[in-house]
């Protein structure tokens, strides 16, 4: 009687049974360029600078007191609010119609048109920020005198400057003309990928227009609409570009955002304040993305 023996075939360390030794280079670098920083990022949140000595020194919990009794902060984090609500309600509806617009049109020359109109995001948000410091400016900005002579604004309260009631009017301005094409080529890809079955039943059984918009095109681009507006929500947390540039957070601070302020703490060597800010900020974003979701019911 032959007895069979069975040898276990080794496999060379690089062989696909073994997937640890692929994975270990991504989770390696994953390690020191994420999770390290995150970390060192919460320590230092409770430690407080002394330039002095120039060592950082335990101050528990004061930064994260401070951070949130600080007159400050608060009035950014409600400018931050507002002026996110106000950019994305704003951007939602002009990038859907004009998406619509895109794509309901039989215009000669259709994907040139489309091209030039997505360009604005191609320009880094630092010149788009120069440039409409000069295009409102109060005195030649073509921007300020065209609301000027619309009644919209008076010369004594421009948009950049004054007491700074219209300031945050002029960062929207920027923002939305640099972003909305961002909504509506987002938008356009999911008009152009729905099924045509429900639209062609709809029109059929006689719907209107608004009727084929709202109860067929809306429910089926929500997930195309969950993508646009989870991003710009994540950018909109963290604006700081057009501030910057164009209004260096004045006047009295009116437009002052969240990471502006943050730059303005470590300005001063409040890193461990900005250390806060900084958790802060990616807490509540995702806060607002996960409520969004539950909210309208978006899965991925």
């Amino acid at each position: 009687m032959t007895q069979l023996h069975t040898h276990k075939r080794k496999h060379p360390w690089w062989s696909p049974e073994r997937p640890w030794v692929w994975l270990l280079p991504i989770v390696i670098l994953l390690a020191i360029y994420s999770v390290y920083p995150f970390i060192f990022n919460i320590i230092i949140s409770f430690q407080r600078f002394d330039p002095m000595d120039k060592a950082f020194k335990w101050n528990f919990p004061a930064n994260w007191i401070n951070l949130f009794t600080n007159s400050d902060f608060l009035k950014a984090f409600r400018i931050t609010a507002t002026y996110g609500i106000i950019a994305l309600v704003v951007e939602l509806v002009l990038g859907i119609a004009i998406a619509l617009a895109f794509d309901r049109s039989r215009v000669r020359l259709r994907g040139l048109w489309q091209s030039l109109f997505i360009l604005p995001m191609v320009v880094p948000p630092v010149i788009a920020g120069l440039m409409f410091r000069f295009l409102q400016n109060a005195d030649y900005g073509i921007i300020s005198n065209i609301l000027y002579a619309l009644g919209i604004i008076e010369r004594s309260e421009p948009l950049i400057g004054g007491t700074g009631r219209n300031v945050l009017l002029a960062v929207l301005i920027a923002d939305v003309w640099q972003w909305t094409p961002f909504v509506a080529l987002i938008v356009l890809a999911g008009l152009k990928s729905m099924p045509h079955e429900p639209l062609e039943a709809a029109v059929v059984d006689g719907a209107t227009p608004w009727q084929l918009f709202w109860e067929i095109k809306l429910p089926l681009l929500r997930g195309v609409l969950a993508v646009a507006v989870l991003f710009r929500i994540v950018d909109l947390l963290r604006l700081f570009d057009y501030v910057a540039i164009m209004t260096s957070g004045g006047p009295g601070g009116n437009s002052e955002t969240i990471s502006h302020y943050a730059y303005r703490m470590h300005k001063s060597i409040e890193w461990g304040m900005v250390s806060v800010i900084g958790i802060v900020v990616l807490i509540l974003a995702i806060v607002v993305t996960n409520a969004y979701m539950r909210a309208f019911k978006v899965k991925f």
